[in-house]
Formats: C-alpha cells, sequence, structure tokens
C-alpha cells in the first residue's frame, strides 16, 4: 500500500513538474492591444455617466490618477519619474503648455482608455471603468492643468 502512494505521489509531482514548462502563450504585440482597445472605444461609453458635484468627480479623478497614472506621469503629472526612467518610457508631460489633448476631455477619455504603443496601458480593456476614466480625464484637465498648474476650476464644466 505504501508502495503504491509513494508511486501515485511521484507520478502526481511528475505530471506537475511538466507542465510547469515554457508556456505556449505569447500577449499580442502593443500594436493589437492598442488597435483591439480602439476597435470597442466609443464616447457613448460616457453619455450616461452623472456626478453629484464637480468637486466628488475631481476627487474620483484624484483618486485614479494616484492610484494607476502617478507611477508614469508623476504627481503633479510632469511625467518624469524614476518608475517610467528605469523602464525605459518616454513618458509626456500632462502639464505642458503646448499639450496635444489639453483641449478635449473626448480625446483624454480616448487615450486614457485605448493607450498606446509607446508604453500606455490600455486601461479602458485593463480595468479602469468609463465613470473611473471620465473623472480622471477630468482631473487631469480640470485640476492638474489649469492652465497651468495655476489651480483655478472656475471655468470647469459639472460633466
Amino acid at each position: 500500500m505504501k508502495r503504491r502512494r509513494a508511486a501515485a505521489v511521484k507520478l502526481v509531482a511528475v505530471a506537475l513538474a511538466a507542465g510547469c514548462g515554457k508556456h505556449e502563450f505569447e500577449p499580442p504585440p502593443r500594436e493589437a492591444q492598442v488597435a483591439a482597445a480602439d476597435s470597442i472605444y466609443s464616447t457613448v461609453l460616457f453619455d450616461t455617466i452623472a456626478w453629484d458635484s464637480a468637486g466628488a468627480r475631481e476627487l474620483e479623478g484624484n483618486a485614479v490618477f494616484a492610484a494607476e497614472c502617478r507611477k508614469c506621469h508623476g504627481l503633479l503629472g510632469h511625467g518624469v519619474t524614476e518608475y517610467a526612467r528605469q523602464r525605459g518610457l518616454d513618458v509626456p508631460s500632462l502639464v505642458e503648455p503646448g499639450w496635444k489633448y489639453a483641449q478635449r476631455i473626448d480625446s483624454v477619455r480616448h487615450t486614457i482608455f485605448v493607450g498606446h504603443t509607446a508604453g500606455m496601458p490600455t486601461w479602458g480593456v485593463a480595468g479602469i471603468s468609463p465613470r473611473e476614466i471620465d473623472a480622471v480625464a477630468y482631473y487631469v484637465l480640470y485640476r492638474l492643468r489649469p492652465d497651468v498648474l495655476g489651480g483655478d476650476t472656475a471655468g470647469a464644466p459639472d460633466r
């Protein structure tokens, strides 16, 4: 009985060890990930989002920025962090006066959702909800930037 049990244990150990070899799954290239995210993106995702107040939206955006964006973009959105440097990422400043997305929240939402091939995650697929994307886009445009880093959100829309 002990021999059978020992043989069974050995057989299970060999089977488990064989399964720990090289995995055949390879994630798709960044270009394919971004293209897939772009194919499911729609501005309609944001149509039904309502906020109790601009302050609630900003607070949620701050929390998302701190949890997901700050590593690469930095505390104030300047894009120069040790994390990005160590990974060879060229992270843009979100507060640069000439930042190309500064005029439209739809463009910021799209970029957050879809990511880009230079390394920004496809957050809309990778786990940030449309509500969180809306909040962090609002936070970047109307809290971090004003314009630039002035802090006045008087011109920020409620929606």
